[in-house]
């Protein structure tokens, strides 16, 4: 993967920053517009329904296009989709997960405005180092817990005298916003670095893990959609409020999932930082302008120690090998 990253070019990798910089302030903005303007509000649920559906014939086609031929491609599909039920259980779990996360972001959404979500969701980072701790066994570097307590601190600010819109008209909650918020960071704490055990467990090919958990993703989004929402459903349509709007966030959210994986292979962990801060400013201003977001003080000083604390808490790792190793080998000259 490290000689990936050497071969491939500065412009390449600005490019990939661009992209998932576009696509994850373009959703938030989006999904929020779409759950607070629209007289007739679509049903959330088959959104992420829909979702799982593109993404598994977008990793169907990536697949196809990874494989070369018809033949190595159903080879592929027989022995790791239908010949592997259990590999399809074990990819469930991150399924479930996922399906409840992306359905904590409609409700947050709907809730909270745009700016304070980008913000508030970047508590996944302390979720996540978190899970890794636990799952993966791996140690975190002072600077990076200094940078979670930071991150910490920065969304307490923002919650603590949160910015309001005074052009949404709809009822919101904003206790029951930071609730799905929480639920959502948890989940993707917990899926993130199960789904990266699971990859890491074996040499199956990420386009195979990806069509393994979306067929379980459509499965179980497909039984909650109609548990939660399926008298409605029967009566108005399953895709009753749909605009070009909402099918823009599903294309977003389609995208924007299968394209992380392209950003983690060729970009770092500092590209990564930028990218979700730059984020974070871009909502902050598309707020300001569709939704009149007013930006109080503390929202402002949060969300600047959230951007440092994302900074911070991707800087590479000093390497003290080299340097224990020359010190060794400084005290054996002068010892001789």
């Amino acid at each position: 993967m490290a000689a990936a990253k050497e071969n491939v070019s500065l412009f390449f990798k600005l490019y990939c920053l661009a992209v998932m910089t576009l696509v994850a302030a373009a959703y938030t903005v989006a999904l929020r517009y779409t759950r607070t303007t629209a007289t007739e509000l679509y049903f959330s649920t088959t959104a992420v329904c829909i979702t799982e559906v593109i993404k598994l014939l977008l990793s169907v086609g990536l697949l196809a296009k990874e494989t070369g031929s018809l033949g190595r491609f159903k080879a592929s599909l027989c022995e790791n989709v239908l010949g592997s039920p259990k590999e399809l259980m074990k990819l469930s779990v991150p399924s479930v997960v996922y399906a409840v996360q992306n359905n904590m972001a409609f409700l947050a959404l709907s809730n909270l405005d745009a700016a304070v979500y980008q913000v508030t969701y970047q508590l996944k980072i302390p979720c996540t180092a978190l899970c890794t701790v636990l799952m993966l066994n791996r140690s975190l570097s002072k600077l990076q817990w200094i940078s979670v307590f930071m991150l910490c601190g920065g969304v307490t600010l923002v919650q603590w005298e949160p910015a309001q819109a005074t052009k949404v008209v709809v009822e919101q909650n904003p206790l029951l916003g930071f609730g799905a918020i929480a639920i959502a960071v948890l989940c993707s704490g917990f899926a993130g670095v199960y789904f990266e055990k699971v990859l890491k467990s074996s040499d199956t090919s990420l386009w195979v893990r990806n069509i393994q958990m979306y067929l379980s993703g459509i499965a179980v989004t497909l039984v909650g959609t109609y548990l939660s929402d399926g008298d409605a459903i029967k009566e108005k349509g399953f895709f009753y409020g749909y605009t070009y709007y909402v099918w823009f966030v599903i294309f977003l959210a389609s995208v924007g999932g299968l394209y992380t994986s392209v950003v983690v292979k060729y970009t770092d962990n500092i590209m990564k930082g930028f990218s979700a801060a730059a984020a974070i400013v871009l909502s902050t201003i598309a707020s300001v302008m569709l939704f009149g977001l007013q930006i109080t003080l503390s929202f402002a000083l949060g969300a600047l120690l959230v951007c440092v604390s994302i900074y911070l808490y991707g800087l590479p790792r000093q390497d003290t090998t080299s340097i224990q190793q020359e010190a060794t080998s400084k005290e054996r000259i002068i010892g001789v």
